[in-house]
C-alpha cells in the first residue's frame, strides 16, 4: 500500500481542512494509506515520527466546516539548510511515503519545490495554495483559497468600524495583513466602502518617506473636513512597511524564511502620530485610533465559495498524483484543473516563489480608487475646491498647494 503524507505550511487560512478532508477521502478511495503529519516540517526536521498520525475518512469527514488546521501548522524551513533537507527525506522514506501533499503559500511552495529536488525521484510532490494575502503567481481571475473568506470577515470587522467612527466622530487607522501585496486590504476596502486604502502598489519607487503616507491621511483627513465629515476609516496594507527606511521603523524581527514579521511593526501608530502632530501645530484636534486586522481573518470559519474551492483542490491534487504528476502547484482556471510547474512560479533571479501584485492600471482597482475619499489631481484643478481645502487645513491656498500637490497622481 502506497502512502500519501499532507502537511500545512505558514500562515492558517480558511479551507485548510476542507483541503485534508477532501485530500483524505479520494485518497482512502483508492487505497493509499494517509498520514497527517502535524506542525508543517518541524517534526519531520527533526526525524520525530511521534507526531505524525493516520487519517481515516471517519476522522476528515465534517471537518471542512471549520475554521484552523488539525494539523496545525508551523514555518518551519527544511530549505535553510541541506541538513535539515536532508533530515526531512530520510523522515519520509522511513515512514515510507511515496505522495507528499503539502498546503502554504509561497514560503511553502518554495519549501515544497526543494523538498522534491532533494528526493528526485522517490516523491511526488504537489502543493495547494494557500494565504488570506492572494499574492501567489496564478491569473488574476484566480484567488487563493481563504482570501474570499478574509474579505468577507473583514469587511464585516470594517463597517463595524466605520459605525463607530461615525458615531464618536473618530478616525481609524487600519493596518491590514498581506505581506508583500496589497490584495487584502484592497478588497476588504472595495467591500466595505471605506473612506481610502493605501497600498504598497501605489509607489513605483523602491522608497518612500513615511511623511509621504502621512500626508496622504492628512489630506484624506483634510478633504473629509471639507465636506463637512469629522470621521473616516483608513486601511494601509502591511506591504507599505517594505517601502519604508528601516531606520523609519526601528529594529525589525525576521521569520525563518527571512521575511520581515510584518504585522509585528506599528505603522498604523507610526502614521497616528505623525498626522496627529502635523495637524495639531494648526489647532486641529483629531481623534485617531490605530488598529491591525489580520489574525482574526485566518482562522474563520470558511465560506461556501471556499469549502467547495477547498474540496475541488484536495480532489484534483490527489487525482494529480495518482495519475503520475509531481512538482507542481495545483489550480483551478475556468473551471479545470492546471497544474502549474515548480519550474513556473519560481523566481529565476531571487530562487524564490514570484508575487502576485495589485495591478494598479486595472479597471477594477481604478474602479475602487475613484470611490475612495483622499486628494486626488481636480481637486487642486479646481480653485474653489482648492480654497474650501485650504480652510478645512487651516492652511492658506498656497501652502495647502505647495505642501499636497507633490501627493496626487
Amino acid at each position: 500500500m502506497k502512502t500519501l503524507a499532507i502537511l500545512v505550511g505558514g500562515g492558517p487560512s480558511p479551507g485548510i481542512n476542507a483541503v485534508i478532508a477532501a485530500a483524505t477521502i479520494e485518497a482512502r478511495n483508492h487505497g493509499l494509506r494517509v498520514l497527517g503529519c502535524r506542525d508543517g516540517f518541524k517534526w519531520l526536521m527533526e526525524g520525530d515520527v511521534q507526531h505524525v498520525r493516520e487519517l481515516e475518512i471517519a476522522d476528515v469527514s465534517r471537518i471542512h466546516f471549520e475554521g484552523g488546521s488539525i494539523l496545525r501548522t508551523s514555518r518551519s524551513n527544511p530549505a535553510r539548510t541541506p541538513e535539515a533537507l536532508r533530515m526531512v527525506a530520510e523522515t519520509l522514506s522511513r515512514l515510507g511515503v511515496s505522495y507528499l501533499l503539502t498546503i502554504g503559500g509561497d514560503d511553502t511552495a518554495f519549501a515544497a519545490s526543494r523538498v522534491a529536488r532533494a528526493m528526485a525521484g522517490d516523491l511526488a510532490v504537489v502543493h495547494v495554495p494557500k494565504t488570506i494575502d492572494n499574492d501567489l503567481p496564478l491569473p488574476p481571475e484566480v484567488p487563493t483559497f481563504g482570501y474570499t473568506t478574509a474579505v468577507n470577515l473583514g469587511k464585516d470587522l470594517v463597517q463595524h468600524l466605520m459605525g463607530d467612527a461615525a458615531t464618536t466622530g473618530k478616525w481609524f487607522f487600519v493596518t491590514v495583513m498581506g505581506r508583500h501585496a496589497g490584495h487584502l486590504a484592497l478588497g476588504i476596502a472595495g467591500a466595505a466602502a471605506a473612506t481610502l486604502a493605501v497600498i504598497g502598489e501605489e509607489f513605483p519607487e523602491d522608497r518612500i518617506p513615511l511623511e509621504r503616507l502621512a500626508d496622504i491621511l492628512e489630506g484624506a483627513i483634510i478633504k473629509r473636513r471639507a465636506l463637512g465629515q469629522d470621521h473616516g476609516v483608513a486601511l494601509l496594507a502591511e506591504g507599505l512597511l517594505e517601502k519604508l527606511d528601516p531606520a523609519t521603523v526601528g529594529p525589525v524581527e525576521h521569520d525563518s524564511y527571512g521575511n520581515v514579521r510584518l504585522s509585528e511593526l506599528e505603522l498604523a501608530r507610526l502614521l497616528k502620530e505623525r498626522v496627529t502632530a502635523s495637524l495639531r501645530t494648526r489647532g486641529i484636534e483629531v481623534s485617531i485610533v490605530a488598529k491591525d486586522v489580520g489574525y482574526e481573518l485566518r482562522c474563520a470559519p470558511p465560506g461556501g465559495f471556499d469549502i467547495q474551492y477547498c474540496r475541488s483542490l484536495g480532489y484534483w491534487a490527489i487525482r494529480f498524483l495518482l495519475d503520475g504528476g509531481s512538482e507542481a502547484m495545483v489550480t483551478i482556471q475556468g473551471g479545470k484543473l492546471l497544474p502549474m510547474r515548480f519550474a513556473e512560479i519560481i523566481d529565476p533571479t531571487t530562487g524564490r516563489v514570484r508575487v502576485r501584485y495589485v495591478d494598479v492600471t486595472s479597471e477594477m482597482y481604478q474602479t475602487l480608487y475613484a470611490y475612495m475619499i483622499r486628494l486626488k489631481p481636480q481637486d487642486l484643478a479646481d480653485p474653489g475646491q482648492v480654497g474650501a481645502l485650504a480652510r478645512a487645513g487651516n492652511l492658506t491656498e498656497a501652502e495647502f498647494v505647495e505642501r499636497f500637490s507633490p501627493l496626487v497622481r
